[in-house]
């Protein structure tokens, strides 16, 4: 499945539901389905900077493709997270780095969240792109 194919199906179990709270309740249910991460990836190397939550976040390179896990103190961070990793999970560094993660405010999210859960999804897009970008730099001079 694309990254765009995910984010629709995203879009469309969230218009399913209009009142916000129960948005929240998604969020919270995914964050639960979120499988744990190792404890040794609970360091603070792996702490993402700009969160006010605590969220760690590990990525591995398989095959070409990026997969993540992470975890956080916070619950509606959880989701958040879970909904990243589902979004740019097994996907090509190139294609995480080219993805135009539109679903965050196709849902509504953006605009729902307080500055301060703003500012740590921004971090966390941005943590994740930064592991992207360096596996995408390391297969380019592997290759040259």
């Amino acid at each position: 499945m694309t990254i765009n194919e995910t984010q629709q199906e995203i879009i469309d179990e969230f218009s399913e539901v209009d009142d916000w709270m129960d948005r929240y309740a998604m969020i919270i249910d995914l964050g639960n389905s979120l499988p744990p991460i190792e404890e040794k990836y609970k360091t603070p190397e792996h702490l993402i900077e700009g969160c006010q939550s605590r969220v760690w976040l590990n990525a591995e390179e398989r095959d070409g493709k990026v997969f993540f896990t992470a975890d956080s103190d916070a619950i509606i961070v959880k989701g958040i997270i879970a909904m990243l990793i589902r979004v740019l999970n097994g996907h090509t560094p190139r294609e995480i780095l080219d993805a135009d993660l539109h679903f965050i405010n196709d849902i509504g999210l953006a605009e729902n969240l307080s500055p301060t859960r703003s500012n740590g999804l921004l971090a966390m897009v941005k943590q994740m792109r930064l592991y992207a970008m360096a596996y995408d730099m390391r297969n380019r001079n592997a290759n040259e």
